[in-house]
């Protein structure tokens, strides 16, 4: 994430010349109360790390009707939270929100610090502004290489939401896990440079799955052949592949009854510390001191000497690279999985 990542009193007034929002099918309609907008588009990880933000602004406008205006598909897990009413459908910033004008009495700007988050909700015409300092923005100074959850929540306890940076847990979803007790292994990861290489995650999995544990293998649609050829390399059946056969909020819950979690740093990494299951996280580009799980039953595998950071990168960190099969292996046993 970069700058482009109460008492409200000092929230700011929408600038004079605002461009209007327009609404689309897709934009919830008003209900009689008060509305707060959130905006935060983008991935599951960046949701969960904004958990205690928004479970500030919950407990301070108990009578707002939050929105959270991010990607449809993380609907599933918008509503695990417990801070959010609904979900705008925004994905990126190209577009101006798809809101009224006029409509939203708070728009808390939890996405970045650039000029186009900004710009984005000074279009809208909030009756009030909450953010980081900027021009036409009261609040905080943005600091560079902090933690993502202690960023957000030391934001909006500036303008008068006390908010906790550990209260980040999700409520589980109702119903069964579809793997009781399973090792996760969550074999995907947005780009490139978090892509642990196929053949580890697979000689980990084959040592895991001899020594009688219920391995699963996670990611995404697109992930499952990268899903598929792990479970292949460690001789596992296909039915150990969940990738691409999960909806979110199977997959959350799947998370949260996992004996372990093992990712790279991705949203199920952070899933495995809103339920505060044991995970091994390994990081590449993203440093852990911005990224990392909070204290609790997480190890993080990385070599930060190593770290060249460039996240769009197609092939995988170097500091990613530096973490073994056994170190992995090392720490899923010191968790109690081996």
């Amino acid at each position: 994430m970069t700058s482009e990542g109460t008492s409200t009193a000092s929230a700011q007034q929408p600038i004079p010349h605002a461009r209007p929002g327009a609404a689309s099918s897709s934009t919830p309609a008003p209900d009689g109360r008060p509305e707060i907008l959130a905006l935060r588009a983008l991935k599951l990880g960046d949701l969960l790390v904004a958990v205690p933000a928004l479970k500030g602004l919950r407990r301070a406008f108990p009578e707002h009707r939050i929105l959270y205006a991010a990607q449809e598909w993380l609907r599933p897990v918008v509503g695990l939270t417990d801070a959010i009413d609904d979900l705008l459908p925004t994905h990126g910033l190209d577009d101006p929100l798809p809101i009224e004008y006029g409509r939203i009495d708070l728009a808390v700007n939890l996405h970045g610090n650039g000029e186009e988050s900004r710009g984005r909700l000074e279009e809208i015409g909030a009756q009030r502004r909450m953010g980081h300092r900027s021009p036409g923005w009261e609040g905080p100074e943005w600091e560079d290489g902090v933690l993502e959850r202690e960023r957000w929540a030391r934001l909006v306890s500036w303008h008068g939401v006390p908010a906790d940076p550990l209260d980040c847990s999700l409520r589980v979803p109702d119903g069964e896990s579809p793997a009781p007790d399973a090792v996760v292994i969550h074999v995907g990861a947005a780009y490139g440079s978090r892509l642990w290489p196929v053949e580890r995650f697979a000689a980990v999995a084959r040592v895991l799955a001899a020594s009688g544990h219920r391995v699963v293998f996670t990611g995404s649609g697109k992930e499952r052949p990268r899903a598929l050829a792990v479970a292949d390399a460690a001789g596992l059946p296909e039915d150990t592949v969940a990738a691409g056969n999960l909806p979110l909020d199977r997959f959350a819950r799947l998370v949260a009854g996992a004996s372990l979690v093992i990712s790279a740093d991705t949203g199920a990494a952070h899933l495995a510390s809103a339920y505060a299951r044991p995970s091994v996280v390994l990081f590449g580009p993203a440093p852990a001191s911005e990224w990392g799980p909070p204290p609790g039953p997480h190890t993080v595998l990385t070599d930060e000497t190593l770290r060249v950071g460039e996240t769009f990168s197609p092939t995988p960190d170097p500091a990613l690279m530096a973490v073994t099969v056994d170190q992995v292996l090392a720490a899923a046993a010191e968790h109690g999985v081996s």
